[in-house]
C-alpha cells in the first residue's frame, strides 16, 4: 500500500467519476486499433456524409470515417501527453528535492530559474519554439516537459523541505550516505504523495494545451487523428454537422473531468488540499 493512502477517499462519488472517466478513455485508446471501424487517415466515403450503418458516426470534410478519427484521437492525445508529463514530473521531482536538500546557492538559482520559466505564458514559449523547430510529436513532448517540470520543481521541493529536518534523513547522514543516495532514497519517496497528484493535475492541463495548439494549427500536423485538430477541421461544417465539433469536444471535456476529479480523490487519499498540488501558471 502507497504510504499514507486512504482507501476510502477514493470510493467518494467525484474520484469513483473520476477513476470511471480515465478507464474508460484508457480502454478505448488502447482498443483503438481492433474497434476501430476503418483507417482513421483513409479516404472510405464521400465527404460529409451523415451517420449511417456503414459510418455510425459519418464522415468528415474529406470522406474519413469519423469514429475512427475520434477513437485514434484519443491515443494521440493520451501517448503525448502522457510521455511529456511522466518526462516533467520524474525530472522536476528530482530537481525539486536535490534543491531542498542542497539549499543555499544551488536552490537560489534554481528557483530563480523557475520563477522566470513560470513569469512566461506556457503557451507563447511553445509557440516559439514550434515556429523554429516545427511541431513533430518529439518536440511536443519536449516542450510539455519543458512547460511544467518548473512547477512541478516549486511543488516537491515545497514538500521536500518538511522533510530534509527530519529524523530519518540525520540518520542517513550520520551513516555516511551521500547526496545522491539521500535525495533518491530517503527524501524522495516521502514526496510521493505530491507528485502523483501534481502528475494527474499537469496531465488535465497538458491535454487542454495540446488541443489548443492542435485548434491554432501549430500542434498535431495532418492528417493525423488528433481532437483539437478535428475540431479546427470541423467548424466551418458546424452549422449542418455539428458534431464534428461537439464529439470531440466532448471527448476532450470528460477526459479532463476525469483527471481533475482523480487529482482530487488522490488529494482527499492523501490527507492533502486539493489545491495545494499546484501553481498557478504553466
Amino acid at each position: 500500500m502507497i504510504r499514507g493512502l486512504d482507501l476510502f477517499a477514493l470510493r467518494r462519488p467525484a474520484a469513483l467519476i473520476g477513476l470511471t472517466l480515465i478507464t474508460a478513455h484508457l480502454l478505448l485508446a488502447l482498443a483503438a486499433p481492433w474497434i476501430a471501424p476503418h483507417d482513421p487517415v483513409s479516404l472510405v466515403g464521400g465527404r460529409l456524409e451523415p451517420p449511417s450503418a456503414d459510418f455510425w458516426l459519418g464522415t468528415d470534410a474529406l470522406g474519413r470515417d469519423y469514429l475512427s478519427r475520434l477513437l485514434y484521437g484519443g491515443r494521440t492525445v493520451l501517448l503525448a501527453t502522457f510521455t511529456g508529463v511522466v518526462c516533467a514530473v520524474l525530472i522536476g521531482s528530482l530537481l525539486g528535492v536535490a534543491a531542498a536538500y542542497l539549499g543555499g546557492m544551488t536552490d537560489e538559482i534554481m528557483m530563480r530559474l523557475v520563477d522566470i520559466k513560470l513569469a512566461l505564458p506556457g503557451i507563447l514559449l511553445v509557440a516559439l519554439v514550434i515556429t523554429g523547430f516545427g511541431n513533430s510529436i518529439t518536440v511536443l513532448i519536449v516542450l510539455l516537459g519543458v512547460v511544467y517540470a518548473p512547477g512541478v520543481i516549486r511543488i516537491v521541493r515545497g514538500q521536500a523541505l518538511t522533510q530534509i529536518n527530519l529524523p530519518f534523513v540525520k540518520v542517513a547522514q550520520l551513516r555516511g550516505e551521500g547526496a545522491l543516495s539521500i535525495i533518491c532514497r530517503e527524501v524522495l519517496p516521502n514526496t510521493l504523495d505530491v507528485v502523483y497528484v501534481e502528475f494527474a493535475i499537469r496531465m488535465s492541463h497538458a491535454i487542454l494545451l495540446l488541443s489548443a495548439l492542435s485548434f491554432l494549427g501549430i500542434g498535431i500536423s495532418p492528417p493525423t487523428a488528433d481532437w483539437g485538430l478535428m475540431i479546427s477541421e470541423g467548424v466551418g461544417q458546424m452549422a449542418f454537422a455539428p458534431w464534428l465539433v461537439l464529439l470531440p469536444a466532448l471527448f476532450i471535456s470528460t477526459l479532463v473531468i476525469g483527471l481533475n476529479f482523480g487529482a482530487e480523490g488522490l488529494a482527499n487519499a492523501f490527507g492533502m488540499d486539493a489545491s495545494r498540488g499546484h501553481v498557478g501558471g504553466a
